[in-house]
């Protein structure tokens, strides 16, 4: 008869338990556990194909038992490779960085690495501090979206990894870049509003942002073909909900006021929005609006803005996707895409009224 009494632990499961209790575990206990090699766990581990099904399932059914978890770090130094990817997004606060980052993450799990993300806050120096960070965890290749890195910092940093760049026409051969086609997009804003009997058509620009110079080029080159170039009028701004706030105010002053208004991003184009109307002014009725990017928060039923659409998860799935091939084979040359943006129209435009100007 066992001397066992009731309610006490089996031995190999007493084992397991001090194990677990002393240190972690390791590959070689899931091998012994497994009855398996430690080379075929470490192939398991790594999602081969080539290893039997029941190999395979004993291999996971001792990890579990054990609560083994592979050590990465173990794994770059034999691999030389992290599988992660940083990411530099210009400004947490733009919803337009959160939807390009999804299809950045969701094009990274496919390939099985991970993200690791951080911010500049617009700001150069920040930048530069968070790219130099990024090389430093050994990143292999780096992401940057909406930076206002200067070119030579970028440069430096894709002579250690691959970098690509979402939402900037970056002039260097050697980084991937996805981008639209902002100086057609300003274009198109113009075109639109021209089309709609708009004559006195001002611009909030975006300032330093990323495709803020494209966007505006496009305006400019657009009330110049339509022979508009003397109504013409860039009202500094920039990103920020602030940014179009203090453009518009500045605008509504002006003599004649402008009854339509191209903002840079979507974000400014809401700041813009919300000050018309605090002056006593009815959008579209009294001055019509279009924002950049179409983000979520131009799609909301009491916001409905028009404006230029950027399919920002295509940006972040193709800049990942460019990433992560000369990630695999180094020899691979950047490339460069270009998408064709698209007018998105809603309530926030309209034929101009009988005035020239818009009246409280």
């Amino acid at each position: 008869m066992s001397s066992a009494r009731f309610g006490s632990i089996p031995e190999d499961r007493q084992k397991t338990r001090d194990r677990q209790l002393s240190r972690p575990p390791t590959i070689v206990d899931v091998a012994e556990r497994a009855g398996v090699s430690k080379s075929l766990v470490s192939r398991v581990m790594r999602g081969e194909r080539a290893v039997s099904a029941s190999s395979r399932e004993a291999v996971i059914a001792a990890a579990e038992s054990l609560g083994y978890r592979p050590n990465a770090v173990a794994r770059s130094l034999v691999q030389r490779r992290t599988f992660n990817v940083g990411v530099i997004i210009s400004d947490l606060h733009n919803i337009f960085f959160a939807e390009v980052l999804d299809g950045l993450g969701v094009a990274a799990a496919a390939g099985g690495y991970r993200i690791l993300i951080t911010t500049g806050n617009r700001d150069p120096d920040a930048e530069a501090q968070a790219l130099e960070q990024l090389l430093q965890l050994r990143a292999d290749g780096i992401v940057l979206a909406g930076a206002r890195l200067q070119p030579e910092v970028v440069a430096a940093a894709a002579r250690s990894v691959p970098v690509a760049v979402v939402g900037s026409n970056f002039p260097l051969a050697e980084v991937d870049v996805v981008v639209n086609d902002d100086v057609r997009g300003g274009e198109l804003a113009v075109e639109h509003l021209a089309g709609l009997g708009h004559v006195c058509i001002a611009m909030i620009d975006g300032g330093e942002g990323a495709g803020a110079s494209d966007r505006r080029a496009g305006y400019e080159s657009a009330m110049r073909r339509l022979g508009l170039g003397r109504q013409a009028r860039v009202e500094p701004g920039d990103f920020t909900e602030a940014g179009g706030r203090e453009g518009i105010r500045r605008l509504l002053e002006a003599r004649p006021r402008p009854t339509a208004v191209f903002a840079s991003n979507d974000l400014a184009a809401v700041g813009a929005l919300n000050a018309i109307e605090e002056a006593g002014y009815q959008v579209p009725r009294d001055m019509s609006l279009v924002g950049y990017d179409n983000t979520a928060l131009a799609a909301l039923r009491h916001i409905s803005l028009t404006t230029v659409n950027q399919p920002r998860r295509q940006i972040g799935e193709l800049a990942m996707a460019s990433l992560l091939r000369r990630i695999e084979h180094p020899t691979a040359r950047a490339r460069r895409q270009v998408l064709p943006p698209e007018l998105v129209v809603r309530a926030t435009t309209a034929p101009p009224r009988a005035s020239s100007s818009p009246s409280p």
